[in-house]
C-alpha cells in the first residue's frame, strides 16, 4: 500500500438548467400544448372531434330555433293555427341536432378526461424513472419533498390545461360558424355581436400575461412547502427531543405566507378577469336585442331571425369563458410543465459504480491511487490497498479520517476524482450505520421482493444474529415492521439490514459500524458467523469497538485520509502508538457513556 498526499480535483455535478424560454408567451403556451397533445394524440383528436360535433350542432341549433319561430309560433299567433307539416319538421331537426349535441357531449367529456389523466400519468412515469435512473450522488443533492412535487403536484399543474382544450377548441368552432351564421342573418347587427370577440382575446391575452407571475411563484412556493414539510416529518424526533415545535411551525408558516399571498394574488386577478368576461357579453347581449328590435321594426330581419340571432349569441356566453379559463390555466400549466422538465431534461449523471471493475483472482478489493474531494477539501488523498479474498479486515480511525467516504467509493456511491477500484464479481451489500427498514414485512426487508426462499432469509437472519428476536414474532416473516421499523430496536434494525445483504449473496460486504447498537456478546458472534460464511469472499467493516477489531485479520489505520498503517490488532497496539492512543480513547469513552 502506498499514500502520497497531492491535491485531488472536485467533480461537483452541476444541475441542468429548465426547459428554454421561449421568445414570447404565445409562443411558450404553444410548445406547452403541442407537448402535452403529443403524450396521447389519439384521445385528444377523439375529444376534439366530439367537441367540433358539439359546436358544429350548437350553430345548427339556431337553425332550429329560427324555423320554429317563423314557420310555427309566428303563424300559431297570427292565423290562429298549426302547421302539422313544419312543426314535424322543426320537431326532426330540434331533436336531431340535440341528438348529435349528445354525442359530442359524451365523446368530449369522456375523452377529455381520459386525456387528462392518461397524460399526467406518462409524464409522472417519465419524471419517475428518470429519479430512478439518476445514482445516489445525484440524489444527494435534491430533496425527497422537492422530487415528491414534481411527481405529484407538478404534474398535476402541468396537465390542467388539457382538460378544457376540448371545449375550447368547440368554442373555437362556434365562434367561427356562428360569427359567419350571424352576418348572413344581418351584417349590421353580426358585425356587432362578433366585436365581442376581439375583445375578449385581448383582455384573455392581457390577463395571462399579468397572472403568469403569481402562478409561478405559487407554484416554486409549493414545491418549497413540500420540501419542508416533508424534512419536519422526517426529522420530527430531532423537532421534539429539542422542543422545536414552534419553530418548525413558525418556518412552515412564513412559507404558507407567501403561497397564500401568491395565490390570493393569483384569485383577485382571475376573479375580476372572471367579472369583465360575463360584463361584456352581458353588455353585448343587451345592445344586440335594443338594435335587432328596431332591425325587425324597419323590416330588415324577421323576428325568427332576431331570436335565432339572440339565441345564439346567448349560447356563445357561457363557452366563451372556456376560452378564458384555458387562458387562465396555461401559466399555471406552465409552472408545473417546466419543473418536470428540469428532472426529465436532465442529463443522468454519470454513475460512479460505471468506473468500478473487476478484481484479478485471489482478490475481493483493489483500490489504486484514488483520490476524493468534497466542499474543497481532500477527503482520501491517493489511498491504496488491496484485500484478498476471505479475508475479513477492519478500517479504524478518528472522525473524519474518511473511513465512510472509502466505504461508499468502493461501493460506487460517490465518485472518485482520480485512480481506479475493482471489486469481485457479485456485487457489493452495503450495510449502513444508519440501517433503514422499510414499512413492510419482515420477509420484504430482508428479500426487497427479489425471489429468494425462506430458507435463504432464515440463513441470512441466523447468521445475522437474528433467529431469537424474530422467532417471538407471531406472523413470523410476515411481520409488518412499522415506518422506519419503529417496532424494532436499533440493534434489532441492524441485524435486519445485515441479513438484508448477506441473503442477496454478495461476496463482498462493506459494514459502516453496523454493530455499534449490539452489545458485545452479539457482535462477537455476528462477526464469527460472517468469517464462517462460504458465500462472503470479503468482509470490510468500519469499526471502534476493540473487541470486533480484534477479530479481524487485519486493520486499516486511517489518518487525515491516508492509510497510516496497516496489520493485525495485537502488532498495531504493539507498535504504533497513535493506534493504540485512538483505541483506548473509544474504550474511555464507551465506559464513560454507559
Amino acid at each position: 500500500m502506498s499514500n502520497v498526499s497531492t491535491p485531488a480535483t472536485s467533480t461537483e455535478f452541476e444541475p441542468q438548467s429548465a426547459l428554454p424560454e421561449s421568445k414570447s408567451r404565445l409562443q411558450s403556451a404553444y410548445r406547452l400544448l403541442s407537448a402535452l397533445v403529443r403524450v396521447h394524440p389519439p384521445l385528444f383528436i377523439t375529444a376534439v372531434s366530439g367537441a367540433t360535433l358539439f359546436g358544429l350542432c350548437t350553430v345548427a341549433s339556431a337553425l332550429g330555433v329560427r324555423w320554429m319561430v317563423d314557420k310555427v309560433i309566428l303563424p300559431r299567433f297570427n292565423e290562429g293555427k298549426t302547421d302539422t307539416r313544419a312543426l314535424l319538421i322543426g320537431a326532426v331537426l330540434v331533436i336531431g341536432i340535440g341528438l348529435l349535441r349528445a354525442v359530442g357531449v359524451v365523446l368530449r367529456r369522456g375523452f377529455a378526461g381520459a386525456s387528462s389523466w392518461r397524460t399526467a400519468e406518462s409524464i409522472s412515469l417519465d419524471v419517475l424513472r428518470r429519479i430512478v435512473a439518476q445514482p445516489s450522488t445525484w440524489h444527494r443533492k435534491h430533496m425527497t419533498g422537492d422530487l415528491v412535487a414534481r411527481v405529484g403536484v407538478d404534474t398535476d399543474a402541468a396537465v390542467s390545461v388539457i382538460g378544457p382544450m376540448p371545449f375550447a377548441t368547440a368554442v373555437v368552432v362556434m365562434l367561427v360558424f356562428s360569427g359567419v351564421w350571424l352576418l348572413v342573418v344581418d351584417i349590421p347587427l353580426g358585425l356587432l355581436a362578433i366585436v365581442v370577440f376581439p375583445l375578449l382575446l385581448i383582455l384573455n391575452i392581457r390577463y395571462q400575461r399579468r397572472i403568469d407571475t403569481h402562478y409561478q411563484t405559487a407554484q416554486n412556493e409549493l414545491g418549497l412547502l413540500s420540501e419542508a414539510v416533508h424534512e419536519s416529518f422526517d426529522g420530527v424526533m430531532v423537532v421534539k427531543a429539542f422542543g422545536a415545535e414552534m419553530r418548525e411551525t413558525e418556518r412552515l408558516s412564513h412559507i404558507t405566507g407567501r403561497l397564500k399571498d401568491a395565490r390570493t394574488k393569483a384569485v383577485i386577478l382571475r376573479s375580476t378577469f372572471e367579472a369583465m368576461l360575463d360584463a361584456i357579453p352581458s353588455f353585448v347581449n343587451i345592445v344586440l336585442l335594443v338594435v335587432g328590435a328596431h332591425r325587425v321594426q324597419s323590416g330588415a330581419m324577421s323576428v325568427g331571425e332576431l331570436a335565432s340571432f339572440i339565441y345564439l349569441f346567448t349560447l356563445l356566453i357561457f363557452p366563451l369563458r372556456i376560452i378564458g379559463y384555458v387562458f387562465s390555466e396555461v401559466p399555471h400549466s406552465l409552472s408545473g410543465w417546466n419543473r418536470t422538465r428540469q428532472i426529465i431534461d436532465e442529463p443522468i449523471t454519470p454513475d460512479p459504480r460505471a468506473r468500478i471493475n473487476p478484481t484479478p483472482a485471489s482478490k475481493a478489493i483493489v483500490v489504486s491511487d484514488i483520490s476524493i474531494t468534497y466542499a474543497d477539501q481532500s477527503v482520501l488523498s491517493h489511498l491504496s490497498m488491496s484485500i484478498d479474498d476471505s479475508m475479513t479486515v477492519a478500517i479504524v480511525g478518528a472522525t473524519g479520517s474518511g473511513k465512510t467516504t472509502l466505504l461508499h467509493a468502493i461501493a460506487g456511491l460517490i465518485p472518485i476524482d482520480e485512480g481506479s477500484i475493482q471489486v469481485m464479481p457479485g456485487g457489493i451489500g452495503m450495510v449502513f450505520q444508519e440501517a433503514f427498514v422499510f414499512a413492510d414485512t419482515l420477509r420484504f426487508n430482508v428479500t426487497l421482493g427479489d425471489d429468494i426462499s425462506d430458507d435463504i432469509v432464515w440463513n441470512a437472519l441466523e447468521v445475522a444474529a437474528a433467529t431469537e428476536f424474530v422467532a417471538k414474532f407471531e406472523s413470523g416473516l410476515d411481520t409488518e415492521l412499522g415506518e422506519r421499523g419503529a417496532s424494532l430496536s436499533g440493534g434489532q434494525r441492524q441485524r435486519v439490514a445485515l441479513a438484508r445483504a448477506i441473503a442477496h449473496g454478495c461476496p463482498v460486504l462493506l459494514l459502516d459500524d453496523t454493530t455499534s447498537a449490539l452489545d458485545p456478546t452479539t457482535e462477537s458472534i455476528v462477526v464469527e458467523n460472517l468469517r464462517r460464511q462460504q458465500t462472503i469472499g470479503a468482509t470490510l467493516i468500519v469499526a471502534s469497538r476493540p473487541s470486533t477489531i480484534s477479530l479481524a485479520d487485519e486493520v486499516l489505520y486511517l489518518a487525515g485520509g491516508f492509510i497510516v498503517a496497516h496489520a493485525p490488532h495485537a502488532e498495531l497496539m504493539a507498535q504504533n502508538g497513535d493506534y493504540r492512543e485512538l483505541l483506548e480513547a473509544f474504550e474511555q469513552d464507551r465506559k464513560e457513556s454507559q
